[in-house]
Protein backbone atom coordinates (compact mmCIF):
# COMPACT_ATOMS: atom_id res chain seq x y z
CA UNK A 1 0.00 0.00 0.00
CA UNK A 2 1.35 3.25 -1.07
CA UNK A 3 1.70 5.73 2.03
CA UNK A 4 -0.51 8.82 2.04
CA UNK A 5 0.76 11.84 0.09
CA UNK A 6 2.76 9.69 -2.27
CA UNK A 7 1.68 10.11 -6.04
CA UNK A 8 1.89 6.97 -8.16
CA UNK A 9 2.79 7.26 -11.77
CA UNK A 10 -0.04 8.07 -14.03
CA UNK A 11 0.60 6.75 -17.76
CA UNK A 12 3.90 4.66 -18.97
CA UNK A 13 5.84 6.40 -21.24
CA UNK A 14 4.50 4.36 -23.91
CA UNK A 15 1.19 5.59 -23.20
CA UNK A 16 2.53 9.92 -23.01
CA UNK A 17 3.50 8.68 -27.00
CA UNK A 18 0.62 7.47 -28.04
CA UNK A 19 -1.34 10.11 -26.46
CA UNK A 20 0.88 13.16 -28.03
CA UNK A 21 0.58 11.43 -31.16
CA UNK A 22 -3.19 11.83 -31.22
CA UNK A 23 -2.63 15.29 -29.85
CA UNK A 24 -0.73 17.04 -32.54
CA UNK A 25 2.83 15.07 -31.90
CA UNK A 26 4.94 13.66 -34.90
CA UNK A 27 2.70 12.44 -37.65
CA UNK A 28 3.23 9.09 -39.61
CA UNK A 29 4.08 9.26 -43.53
CA UNK A 30 1.02 8.10 -44.35
CA UNK A 31 -0.46 11.08 -42.44
CA UNK A 32 1.63 13.54 -44.30
CA UNK A 33 -0.17 12.66 -47.71
CA UNK A 34 -1.93 14.97 -49.44
CA UNK A 35 -5.82 13.88 -49.89
CA UNK A 36 -4.95 11.79 -53.46
CA UNK A 37 -2.40 9.97 -51.40
CA UNK A 38 0.69 11.57 -53.55
CA UNK A 39 3.68 13.65 -52.32
CA UNK A 40 5.14 14.52 -54.87
CA UNK A 41 2.43 15.62 -57.41
CA UNK A 42 2.66 19.11 -57.22
CA UNK A 43 6.39 19.76 -57.37
CA UNK A 44 6.26 17.69 -60.41
CA UNK A 45 3.60 19.61 -62.64
CA UNK A 46 5.14 23.17 -61.20
CA UNK A 47 8.29 22.06 -62.74
CA UNK A 48 6.78 20.66 -65.54
CA UNK A 49 5.76 24.12 -66.11
CA UNK A 50 8.58 25.87 -65.24
CA UNK A 51 10.60 24.34 -67.82
CA UNK A 52 7.98 24.90 -70.57
CA UNK A 53 7.76 28.29 -70.11
CA UNK A 54 11.84 28.32 -69.99
CA UNK A 55 11.79 26.77 -73.20
CA UNK A 56 9.73 29.49 -74.78
CA UNK A 57 11.64 32.34 -73.51
CA UNK A 58 14.53 30.69 -74.89
CA UNK A 59 13.13 30.57 -78.25
CA UNK A 60 11.77 34.20 -77.80
CA UNK A 61 15.73 35.39 -77.25
CA UNK A 62 17.07 33.14 -79.99
CA UNK A 63 14.25 34.70 -82.66
CA UNK A 64 14.94 38.45 -81.09
CA UNK A 65 18.72 37.96 -81.71
CA UNK A 66 18.75 36.10 -85.15
CA UNK A 67 15.86 38.80 -86.14
CA UNK A 68 18.26 42.09 -84.89
CA UNK A 69 22.25 40.45 -85.05
CA UNK A 70 21.56 37.72 -87.82
CA UNK A 71 23.13 38.11 -91.27
CA UNK A 72 19.61 37.99 -92.37
CA UNK A 73 18.09 40.32 -90.78
CA UNK A 74 16.97 43.92 -92.31
CA UNK A 75 19.30 46.93 -92.34
CA UNK A 76 18.50 49.41 -89.27
CA UNK A 77 18.03 52.94 -90.23
CA UNK A 78 21.20 53.90 -88.93
CA UNK A 79 22.88 51.21 -91.04
CA UNK A 80 21.04 52.85 -94.05
CA UNK A 81 22.17 55.90 -93.19
CA UNK A 82 25.61 55.13 -93.07
CA UNK A 83 25.05 53.91 -96.69
CA UNK A 84 23.23 56.86 -98.01
CA UNK A 85 26.23 59.50 -96.65
CA UNK A 86 28.72 57.51 -98.56
CA UNK A 87 27.15 56.90 -101.42
CA UNK A 88 26.23 60.87 -101.35
CA UNK A 89 29.97 60.85 -101.04
CA UNK A 90 31.05 59.20 -104.33
CA UNK A 91 27.91 60.65 -106.15
CA UNK A 92 29.86 63.58 -107.54
CA UNK A 93 27.60 65.12 -110.30
CA UNK A 94 24.79 64.57 -107.96
CA UNK A 95 22.63 62.36 -110.39
CA UNK A 96 21.91 59.98 -107.99
CA UNK A 97 24.40 57.09 -109.62
CA UNK A 98 27.52 55.84 -108.79
CA UNK A 99 30.28 55.19 -111.74
CA UNK A 100 31.06 51.33 -111.55
CA UNK A 101 35.06 53.34 -111.89
CA UNK A 102 34.11 54.91 -107.85
CA UNK A 103 32.43 51.72 -106.57
CA UNK A 104 35.59 49.98 -105.57
CA UNK A 105 36.90 53.03 -104.02
CA UNK A 106 33.83 53.88 -101.85
CA UNK A 107 33.94 50.00 -100.48
CA UNK A 108 37.57 50.77 -99.50
CA UNK A 109 36.63 54.38 -97.81
CA UNK A 110 33.58 52.14 -95.66
CA UNK A 111 36.63 49.77 -94.45
CA UNK A 112 35.65 46.75 -97.00
CA UNK A 113 38.87 45.65 -98.76
CA UNK A 114 37.64 43.41 -101.68
CA UNK A 115 40.01 41.33 -103.62
CA UNK A 116 40.68 41.83 -107.41
CA UNK A 117 38.33 38.95 -108.26
CA UNK A 118 35.01 40.30 -106.19
CA UNK A 119 36.10 43.70 -107.82
CA UNK A 120 35.95 42.38 -111.09
CA UNK A 121 32.88 40.38 -110.56
CA UNK A 122 31.20 43.51 -109.13
CA UNK A 123 32.26 45.59 -112.41
CA UNK A 124 31.38 43.29 -114.62
CA UNK A 125 27.56 42.98 -112.86
CA UNK A 126 27.61 47.08 -113.05
CA UNK A 127 27.94 46.87 -116.62
CA UNK A 128 25.74 43.95 -117.54
CA UNK A 129 22.81 45.17 -115.06
CA UNK A 130 22.88 48.63 -114.74
CA UNK A 131 25.01 50.05 -117.56
CA UNK A 132 27.73 50.83 -116.09
CA UNK A 133 26.33 53.09 -113.36
CA UNK A 134 24.49 52.07 -110.07
CA UNK A 135 21.47 54.10 -107.91
CA UNK A 136 21.10 53.71 -104.30
CA UNK A 137 19.02 50.17 -104.25
CA UNK A 138 21.52 49.15 -105.94
CA UNK A 139 24.24 49.93 -103.71
CA UNK A 140 21.90 49.00 -100.80
CA UNK A 141 21.69 45.53 -102.80
CA UNK A 142 25.74 45.38 -103.22
CA UNK A 143 26.84 46.76 -99.78
CA UNK A 144 23.52 45.45 -97.83
CA UNK A 145 24.84 41.70 -96.94
CA UNK A 146 28.12 42.68 -96.48
CA UNK A 147 27.43 45.37 -93.78
CA UNK A 148 24.89 42.45 -92.29
CA UNK A 149 27.31 40.03 -92.15
CA UNK A 150 30.37 42.18 -90.74
CA UNK A 151 28.43 42.98 -87.83
CA UNK A 152 26.14 39.45 -87.20
CA UNK A 153 26.39 38.48 -83.57
CA UNK A 154 28.14 41.86 -82.42
CA UNK A 155 26.22 43.50 -79.55
CA UNK A 156 28.14 47.09 -80.31
CA UNK A 157 25.99 50.62 -78.75
CA UNK A 158 24.96 51.21 -82.26
CA UNK A 159 23.65 47.99 -83.00
CA UNK A 160 22.08 48.12 -79.60
CA UNK A 161 20.65 51.24 -79.85
CA UNK A 162 19.13 50.25 -83.55
CA UNK A 163 17.39 46.94 -82.17
CA UNK A 164 16.17 49.19 -79.34
CA UNK A 165 13.93 51.68 -81.41
CA UNK A 166 12.47 48.46 -82.92
CA UNK A 167 10.67 47.34 -79.51
CA UNK A 168 9.84 51.23 -78.36
CA UNK A 169 7.72 52.47 -81.03
CA UNK A 170 6.35 55.24 -78.90
CA UNK A 171 10.52 57.00 -78.52
CA UNK A 172 9.35 56.98 -74.94
CA UNK A 173 12.71 55.85 -73.79
CA UNK A 174 10.84 52.42 -72.36
CA UNK A 175 9.36 49.23 -73.88
CA UNK A 176 5.72 48.93 -72.31
CA UNK A 177 4.02 45.66 -72.42
CA UNK A 178 1.76 46.53 -75.77
CA UNK A 179 5.32 47.22 -77.39
CA UNK A 180 6.85 44.17 -76.28
CA UNK A 181 4.01 41.81 -77.18
CA UNK A 182 3.82 42.82 -81.17
CA UNK A 183 7.14 43.31 -81.23
CA UNK A 184 7.68 39.71 -80.30
CA UNK A 185 4.84 39.01 -82.35
CA UNK A 186 6.60 39.76 -85.65
CA UNK A 187 9.53 38.39 -84.82
CA UNK A 188 8.18 35.09 -84.08
CA UNK A 189 5.70 34.93 -86.74
CA UNK A 190 3.20 33.98 -83.77
CA UNK A 191 1.37 34.99 -80.58
CA UNK A 192 2.99 34.04 -77.54
CA UNK A 193 0.97 31.70 -75.35
CA UNK A 194 -1.05 33.28 -72.25
CA UNK A 195 1.29 34.12 -69.64
CA UNK A 196 4.45 33.59 -71.39
CA UNK A 197 4.46 37.42 -72.18
CA UNK A 198 3.97 38.15 -68.30
CA UNK A 199 6.97 35.95 -67.57
CA UNK A 200 9.16 37.07 -69.85
CA UNK A 201 8.54 40.99 -68.41
CA UNK A 202 8.79 39.72 -65.55
CA UNK A 203 12.67 38.32 -66.25
CA UNK A 204 13.39 41.43 -67.73
CA UNK A 205 11.97 44.04 -65.69
CA UNK A 206 14.90 43.85 -62.82
CA UNK A 207 13.84 47.25 -61.31
CA UNK A 208 9.90 45.91 -61.43
CA UNK A 209 8.73 49.08 -62.79
CA UNK A 210 6.00 47.36 -65.02
CA UNK A 211 8.28 48.68 -68.29
CA UNK A 212 11.97 47.57 -69.87
CA UNK A 213 14.41 50.29 -70.35
CA UNK A 214 17.66 50.47 -72.74
CA UNK A 215 19.76 49.16 -69.86
CA UNK A 216 17.79 46.29 -69.01
CA UNK A 217 17.66 45.74 -72.81
CA UNK A 218 20.87 45.36 -73.30
CA UNK A 219 21.41 43.22 -70.30
CA UNK A 220 19.00 40.93 -71.91
CA UNK A 221 20.93 40.67 -74.84
CA UNK A 222 24.08 40.52 -73.44
CA UNK A 223 23.43 37.32 -71.23
CA UNK A 224 22.67 35.29 -74.32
Amino acid sequence: MSKAGERTPSTTSADSASADGKEGGTKSPKEMESPSGSVSETPKKSLKKSKKVSESKNKVYISVLNSIFGADRELAQAELDELHEAFKEFDYDQDGYLNYKDVAECMRTMGYMPTEMELLEIVQQIKMRMGGLMDFEDFIELMGPRMMGETADMLGLKELQSAFVQFDVDRDGIINQEELKEALKTMLGEKLKKGELEEILKELDINADGSIDFEEFVMMLSVR
